[in-house]
């Protein structure tokens, strides 16, 4: 399996936490460019298009997210294939998150924030929203299936 650098980074730093992953090498760490033909190249969404992707030859291209669970977004996307594939973590997960950190302070990025930040508030503490780039879970006044 074949890998951008930027997710070979995030990668190692999984893997520095004891998280078991499959064996990975970088693109460009490649021997010959005959080995990409009908390998999987995991890389950002932001290569879609650009000179580093042009360079791996005639390729299809997939994108995965719980977004290409609602009709069209393949095509808005504009990818030859999409996955419907989440990550985001459910009210149980968060919570869990939490307790099993023992996080004392948390930061919340997106979706909900106000009812997230008022029952970790409940609970004794000290949370607060933070507002991204991103703005809210919704696409098109259509709510994240995910």
């Amino acid at each position: 399996m074949l890998v951008h650098a930027a997710v070979a980074r995030l990668n190692a730093a999984y893997r520095d936490a004891g998280v078991a992953l499959p064996a990975t090498e970088t693109v460009t760490s490649c021997t010959a460019f005959k080995t990409l033909r009908g390998a999987l190249v995991i890389a950002p969404p932001a290569v879609q298009g650009s000179r580093w992707a042009k360079a791996l030859g005639p390729h299809s291209d997939a994108f995965a997210s719980g977004w290409m669970r609602l009709r069209g977004a393949r095509r808005r996307r504009g990818v030859d294939r999409g996955f419907v594939f989440s990550d985001h973590a459910d009210w149980p997960g968060l919570l869990s998150a939490v307790r099993e950190t023992g996080a004392q302070r948390v930061i919340v990025t997106h979706g909900d924030e106000g009812t997230l930040v008022r029952y970790l508030t409940e609970l004794g503490l000290q949370a607060d929203a933070f507002a991204t780039e991103y703005g809210d879970e919704t696409h098109g006044g259509i709510e994240d299936p995910a």
